[in-house]
């Protein structure tokens, strides 16, 4: 019952949320991320809903996005730096472990935001892991198809000042 009342909870103050910060938000200009270490689940719940319904292109241009600046992925426009590390782990209060239905409720919380892709591996992997991050970078991300790269133009400029350009 602990996993059904924490579903409705956070379904309840993303209803909310999603109609009230939605309306703040400026559509011309993106929704740019740096150096984001996480935070509450249901918080960024919030902030991807209002995102989600804004329509707004969020990048992601930081060295970090860990824990719950992933869930950012799910959104329809998104794209990332081929050098940021994405860390993933299992849901926790605060590092301690939750109780089995509520790590699974939280867990379907955060999977349901990404794209497929990520989604298995998630469920599947990451979130097995409390004690420490499964680090993936921005680059392998573009590679699977899961985000597109935020400076495509500037990756091959810099691919091709590391390989030589061949001529």
């Amino acid at each position: 019952m602990g996993g059904r009342a924490a579903i409705g909870a956070l379904a309840a103050a993303l209803a909310w949320a999603s109609g009230s910060l939605a309306a703040t938000v400026d559509t011309g200009v993106p929704y740019i991320v740096r150096d984001d270490h996480g935070g509450s689940v249901q918080q960024r719940l919030t902030d991807v809903s209002a995102l989600r319904a804004s329509g707004r292109t969020v990048e992601i241009r930081g060295l970090v996005c860990h824990s719950s600046c992933t869930m950012l992925l799910g959104l329809e426009d998104v794209c990332v730096l081929p050098h940021t590390r994405f860390g993933f782990h299992g849901p926790s209060r605060s590092g301690a472990p939750l109780k089995m239905a509520e790590f699974e409720a939280v867990s379907q919380i955060i999977a349901a935001q990404y794209p497929p892709a990520l989604r298995q591996w998630y469920l599947e992997v990451a979130r097995h892991s409390l004690d420490r991050m499964h680090i993936v970078s921005g680059a392998e991300l573009i590679a699977r198809g899961v985000a597109r790269d935020c400076d495509p133009l500037e990756t091959a400029k810099a691919t091709v000042e590391r390989h030589g350009n061949g001529g």
